[in-house]
């Protein structure tokens, strides 16, 4: 199994900035695809922004030019840094990762943290 666990979120007031951490950890032989997500309150949960393990970064039209996904390989560790916060951004922000275990070679899952809570206010 992988275990995924977030940090870095909490209240901050419009224009500021937030930076989360999610630091997956088990039996990984290998993780690809690495995001965040979010979930506004009584909405479906969405990309926020995701990195493969060459680089390769996708962000949603809303966070374009605010937000900067990074991860860092060495320790299956994805950071979002999030810039000109606006209201709208308040939301649970959700890690994942599509990984390989060493047990089972070959098979990708796709493992989610718990989710933290990033408040906004104007």
């Amino acid at each position: 199994q992988v275990q995924l666990v977030e940090s870095g979120g909490g209240l901050v007031q419009a224009g500021g900035s937030l930076r989360l951490s999610c630091a997956a950890s088990g039996s990984i032989f290998s993780i690809n695809h690495m995001g965040w997500y979010r979930q506004h309150s009584g909405k479906q949960r969405e990309l926020v922004a995701a990195i493969t393990n060459g680089g390769n970064t996708n962000y949603a039209d809303s966070v374009k030019g605010r937000f900067t996904i990074s991860r860092d390989n060495a320790k299956n560790t994805v950071y979002l840094q999030m810039n000109s916060l606006k209201p709208e951004d308040t939301a649970v922000y959700y890690c994942n990762c599509i990984a390989e275990l060493t047990t089972a070679r070959g098979v990708h899952r796709v493992y989610w943290g718990q989710g933290t809570q990033v408040t906004v206010s104007s």
